[in-house]
């Protein structure tokens, strides 16, 4: 049952995600800068920072006379739309002077949003503090209400606030938001617009502060856990106030993420006074017996609570104020890894960009969800926010699957890596923006670690060391309960970076580079006996779905080139599925998990990436638009590496993937090795019904491979054991050609709420029901019936240049994707055709309520 608590009366949050006006411009059409803006837009940083702070200019504010902050100017010729939007999305790849790396979208420009937002005339006239909370916006952002600049935010990945307190008015008030995204502004796609949510929050004077609850469990056991939390308390009031604070600790209910059941404990109660326009903290402390401990499956469970916390004055409730968290104890151990409640992890990590594929950086929970989801069906048990903070949804999602997160904030510090990325504010910003990062996030439970920066050009000299220690201890001063780690891609062991930071993170040095296997793990360890070691990044090798390439390397590893057994063809811009091959600062995951089994006392690694994204094209830089970096392509399907580190992770889960698939009309009487990916220890191959061997793992081998098998139409059939009895059994078969289409929801029932998805399969099959394996037929989508919208298409092709918001996509190697949501409001059926000339059509019923 929903707990039951007094107080609700003060607080609301409502969205403004709705009836936004937009407008993009590809030069500057107002006169605006950063430069100009940047003397009212420093005072935001004021609340985090510890030193000196920065004094709003006094007289008119830049921008007061720009029509588009005006409330006659009329923008009924502009977009309408609601958030998230990310405006480059549905572009086309060759926006001029946006290279491969960003994705060869549009992401560049001003873009100005415009809205309506109503205020009741008590809420003006009662006194109450009114904020703007905006999740997150690329970049530079700058807000007026009513023709006054309010302020702003550079750093498009962080969340911040505005008062609008002073600015607002009874009745109708214009909001107008500008952003500001340069080339050259990032290494990879960083979408554009208002691309996380935004929020109204209206409070009494008298409230907890913004991001002001601090939880911590400094003792836990299985009988009984210490809770410290400190609530910061705010008064925006001229004059001081006697308050009494009151928290409740509740479980709480991983679907609706409210308070369940009775109080498990009660923090007593604390008083303080608050002098007007100031902040006062209090703490209070409460042991909870019998706790539920928060974990990673299938060993732990992420169970959560949820403190409550009341402000009165006088007997009067004034906020509440609801933090969820979790009980958990983390070590850090030099030889055992990390250990969560006692328990020594293995981290099984995937680094990850922030789009979510063809929808952009627009972030949607579902989205989100399902790729954390299959990350975790693969074994995965963490993610890195590479290298940027996440959407607060994220985390609330990793709280809830029990991922375990580093949670990152920098790819560039002092220097720059491209000629417009954070290196221009890190001076004035990296304070205020790393305090701000680590108070909205440091209640989240599933946070191992934070990662302060990665691949710094100045990582190996005096001055990385200085800045690595200098934002290390802002870390610790703000969080003193987590380790901080960076990602080194070529400090050594006796750098200053390495010596000043808490937990060694090795990109890529750990498993040797390329062709060669010199691991660093071995010095880092002699050297820093103490620290625990992970790979940040390893691997990054590169792939297209389903697309095999001959002759393949005899090695366990391969540099990616365009020769014979180089795995990439220069013509089709792809690369071999036979998951062996990698840039020259790479390697294949065989290589990666050797290494590490020859250094056990590394704590896990971060593999680049979990998923395709958007730009980043490597070894197609200049061509292609999208990673071919992924276990899992830009669609969410699955390549043939996602079973190799199945096998590896999950040991306990009987499987068996064989490769490549069994369909060469072009390839008979030729040499087609076969290789299979097995959580057993060995496993016997059949080819159209003959023994081709039994085979037995080698102590380092995470593959079995037949290299020398001749083709013929027909199967092949593979046998895993595993401990001498059998322990899964897969097949290829040659199939037919294409037939029909058939399509797959992976949920068939969504809320009709505009935001929920359905990620629809569709696969190009023989007469038989049989993916047809390189089938490239052209597949047109509708909504044939019901509120549904297509929002988006796929096909995990790094080399498909058709706009995203396409209802004709080719399937690319027998498959495609379309995305859907119900309208809001809408009930009932949504049904979804698919079409190909010469093909049978499919059709997909969703039920939305």
């Amino acid at each position: 049952m929903a707990a039951s608590f007094d107080g609700a009366a003060g607080r609301e949050r409502t969205t403004l995600n709705a009836g936004w006006r937009f407008a993009r411009f590809t030069s500057n059409p107002d006169s605006l800068s950063y430069d100009t803006l940047k003397p009212w837009i420093l005072p935001l940083a004021n609340d985090f920072l510890a030193g000196t702070k920065h004094e709003r200019p006094s007289g008119t504010a830049p921008g007061a006379k720009v029509s588009y902050v005006q409330a006659g100017f009329d923008d009924s010729k502009w977009e309408q739309l609601d958030l998230p939007h990310d405006w480059a999305i549905k572009g086309t790849f060759n926006a001029p002077g946006v290279g491969g790396g960003l994705g060869r979208l549009p992401i560049n420009g001003v873009g100005w949003y415009r809205r309506t937002v109503s205020l009741d005339a008590d809420v003006v006239a009662s006194g109450k503090s009114i904020f703007l909370d905006v999740d997150g916006a690329m970049a530079y952002s700058a807000v007026w209400l009513n023709g006054n600049l309010v302020g702003g935010w550079p750093f498009g990945y962080n969340s911040f606030r505005l008062d609008l307190t002073p600015f607002a008015k009874a009745g109708d008030n214009r909001l107008a938001i500008r952003l500001d995204n340069a080339l050259e502004s990032s290494r990879w796609y960083p979408g554009a617009g208002i691309y996380r949510n935004v929020w109204l929050v209206t409070v009494n004077p008298v409230h907890v502060a913004q991001y002001g609850t601090y939880v911590t469990t400094p003792s836990v056991s299985a009988q009984k856990a210490t809770l410290d939390m400190v609530v910061e308390i705010e008064n925006s009031g001229n004059s001081s106030q006697q308050v009494e604070v009151t928290t409740k600790v509740y479980a709480l209910d991983p679907e609706t993420r409210k308070a369940s059941g009775d109080a498990v404990a009660r923090i007593p109660t604390v008083r303080a006074n608050v002098a007007g326009r100031a902040k006062q903290a209090v703490n209070g402390s409460v042991t909870i017996a019998n706790p539920t401990l928060w974990g990673p499956p299938p060993t732990q469970k992420p169970n959560e609570y949820i403190a409550i916390s009341v402000l009165s004055i006088n007997g009067t409730a004034v906020d509440t104020y609801e933090t969820p968290f979790g009980v958990r104890s983390i070590k850090y151990d030099a030889n055992k890894g990390v250990l969560i409640n006692g328990e020594a992890v293995r981290i099984h990590g995937t680094c990850n960009h922030h789009d979510l594929g063809s929808l952009g950086t627009a972030f949607n929970v579902r989205a989100a969800e399902r790729q954390i989801q299959m990350l975790q069906e693969m074994g995965g048990n963490a993610l890195r926010t590479s290298h940027n903070p996440p959407a607060p949804e994220f985390l609330e999602i990793a709280d809830r699957l029990g991922l375990l997160v580093m949670d990152e904030i920098f790819d560039t510090w002092n220097y720059a890596k491209v000629e417009n990325d954070f290196h221009r504010i890190f001076p004035d910003w990296h304070e205020p923006d790393l305090r701000s990062f680590i108070r909205r996030d440091r209640n989240h439970p599933s946070i191992i670690s934070w990662s302060v920066g990665n691949e710094l050009s100045e990582q190996s000299n005096s001055i990385g060391g200085a800045t690595g220690k200098m934002l290390q201890d802002i870390v610790h001063q703000e969080d003193p309960t987590r380790q901080v780690t960076v990602g080194m891609n070529n400090a050594g062991p006796g750098t200053a970076l390495a010596k000043a930071i808490d937990i060694i993170g090795l990109n890529y040095q750990g498993e040797g580079r390329g062709t060669s296997w010199s691991s660093t793990f071995p010095s880092f360890h002699s050297t820093y006996p103490d620290k625990m070691i992970w790979s940040t990044e390893s691997a990054s090798t590169v792939s297209s779905r389903g697309i095999y390439i001959f002759p393949i390397t005899n090695n366990k590893s391969a540099v990616v080139g365009g020769g014979a057994g180089q795995g990439a063809d220069p013509t089709t811009r792809h690369v071999s599925a036979y998951e062996l091959y990698a840039p020259s600062w790479a390697s294949s995951p065989d290589k990666v998990f050797e290494q590490q089994d020859k250094n056990s006392y590394v704590a896990g690694e971060f593999v680049w990436t979990g998923w395709d994204y958007i730009g980043e094209p490597t070894p197609y830089d200049n061509s292609s638009r999208s990673s071919y970096f992924g276990i899992i392509d830009l669609a969410g399907f699955k390549k043939d590496r996602f079973f190799l580190y199945q096998a590896r992770w999950r040991p306990d889960l009987p499987m068996a993937h064989v490769l490549p698939h069994w369909t060469w009309p072009d390839r008979v009487g030729k040499v087609t090795p076969v290789h299979v990916f097995t959580s057993g220890d060995e496993a016997e191959l059949f080819v159209n019904g003959v023994t081709a061997g039994r085979q037995k793992k080698g102590q380092y081998d995470s593959r079995l491979r037949w290299d020398n098998v001749t083709y013929a139409p027909g199967s092949i059939r593979v046998v895993a054991y595993k401990n001498g009895k059998e322990w899964a059994s897969t097949s290829q078969q040659t199939v037919g050609t294409a037939a029909s289409i058939t399509l797959t929801a992976d949920r068939t029932s969504i809320r009709g709420d505009g935001h929920d998805l359905s990620f629809i399969t569709v696969a190009v099959v023989d007469k038989d029901g049989h993916t047809v394996p390189r089938a490239s037929n052209e597949i047109t989508f509708s909504v044939s019936s019901g509120s549904g919208k297509i929002v988006s298409t796929d096909n995990g092709d790094p080399t498909d240049e058709t706009p995203f918001p396409s209802l004709s996509r080719k399937a690319f190697s027998g498959l495609a994707l379309a995305i859907v949501r119900a309208e809001p409001g809408a009930q009932g059926d949504i049904v979804i055709d698919a079409k190909s000339n010469g093909l049978v059509g499919g059709r997909v019923v969703l039920r939305a309520g």
